[in-house]
């Protein structure tokens, strides 16, 4: 990867008086594909700022916001499924009076509603609506990244080539949007999707493919399939989507349909108590020590914990803490690299077809009842 890590004055993004010189300074720099964007190894995710884990403070959300740009986090990710709209909206709030060249903002397309039946809508009309909602909300001109959410949901991969990915292709004409995306967890249907598409595809968001207890990003070939095309890889969830925490994750969490998952990451962060580790913290060290990963998001929307996180990026593990994480690995993950073992890939769009299909059947023929299948889509993503 060409200089992989810039000295943070030399930045597109950097604005004087705006960004702590020496915070910038001390933060990483690498480069994310073809895209001629500079971004930070770490980088916010906003899900959080959408109450998707759990109820938040706004004023400490957008304080969030603040505290990491200044920081010289330059790369904050949204979604119109974050909250149905309260993570972009928040944000609009948060980026009045931040210069817009400080940062890169991503969105997305296509997943947006809590009832089954109306939380995907892949076609060109709303793909085209949404992207002039997510400008109202955010109060932006143009929006650097717009990606295709979560495509393993779509019926056809068909209306992906010829409704969305056209659509987004116009959008970028008008000056909309910058760059063209995508993101969701089975990293075959992204790959399947970018070899076919007519439309170029500059970024892939992969989420819960690159932490203690998944290194399939690599594994799978798919870090150098991204090479190849010169297409930015953003990495997500370095702590696995609560997996590896001390709270253990939370209840929609799939992996839940695999307990060896469960049992290895409760073993291994009951391990890090009682040797004086943060799970959580070693999570975030062991993801950003990977070059061949531009830039990691994590969600927050607790000025505290954000800014322990960007602390990681400055540390270096203690003695203790590189033990145990050498420990954690070679005992409790020594499957992280196996595709079948280390990750829940069909699990959700199993769920998500069936329910549809129990919906819809108690549409057609008993009205007054609602299917029985539990909804446990994920939010957090």
């Amino acid at each position: 990867m060409a200089d992989p890590e810039l000295c943070g004055m030399t930045l597109p993004t950097y604005v004087e008086g705006f960004h702590d010189q020496e915070a910038v300074k001390k933060m990483r720099y690498r480069d994310l594909g073809a895209t001629g964007m500079k971004v930070s190894i770490l980088s916010l995710g906003a899900s959080a700022l959408g109450s998707v884990y759990r109820q938040i403070n706004d004023e400490e959300a957008i304080q969030v916001v603040h505290e990491s740009l200044r920081s010289g986090i330059n790369y904050i990710d949204a979604a119109p499924w974050y909250g149905h709209g309260k993570a972009e909206t928040l944000l609009g709030k948060a980026f009045k009076g931040v210069p817009r060249e400080s940062f890169y903002f991503s969105t997305k397309v296509c997943r947006y509603e809590a009832p089954t039946l109306e939380m995907f809508d892949f076609t060109a009309e709303r793909t085209l609506r949404s992207i002039d909602e997510s400008l109202a909300r955010t109060g932006l001109e143009y929006i650097d990244v717009v990606q295709i959410h979560d495509p393993e949901f779509c019926p056809n991969q068909e209306i992906l080539l010829n409704e969305v990915l056209p659509a987004l292709e116009q959008a970028r004409q008008q000056g909309k949007i910058r760059f063209i995306g995508m993101t969701g967890y089975p990293l075959e249907v992204q790959q399947e999707i970018i070899e076919k598409s007519k439309v170029k595809i500059d970024t892939s968001l992969v989420y819960c493919h690159y932490s203690l207890n998944a290194t399939t990003l690599e594994t799978s070939g798919y870090v150098d399939f991204l090479k190849e095309k010169g297409i930015g890889l953003v990495n997500a969830s370095p702590i696995a989507m609560g997996l590896l925490t001390s709270r253990g994750p939370p209840s929609w969490h799939p992996a839940n349909h695999q307990p060896h998952i469960i049992d290895a990451c409760n073993k291994a962060n009951a391990y890090c108590l009682e040797n004086g580790c943060d799970i959580s913290k070693l999570a975030m060290f062991f993801t950003l020590a990977n070059q061949d990963i531009p830039t990691t998001l994590v969600t927050s929307a607790n000025p505290g914990r954000m800014a322990s996180n960007i602390a990681t990026v400055h540390e270096t593990p203690s003695e203790n803490e590189a033990a145990v994480l050498e420990h954690i690995l070679r005992e409790f993950f020594p499957w992280r690299g196996e595709y079948a073992k280390a990750t829940w890939v069909g699990v959700e769009p199993t769920m998500y077809w069936t329910k549809v299909g129990q919906e819809l059947e108690c549409l057609r023929r008993y009205p007054n009842y609602e299917a029985a299948a539990p909804d446990s889509h994920v939010q957090g993503k």
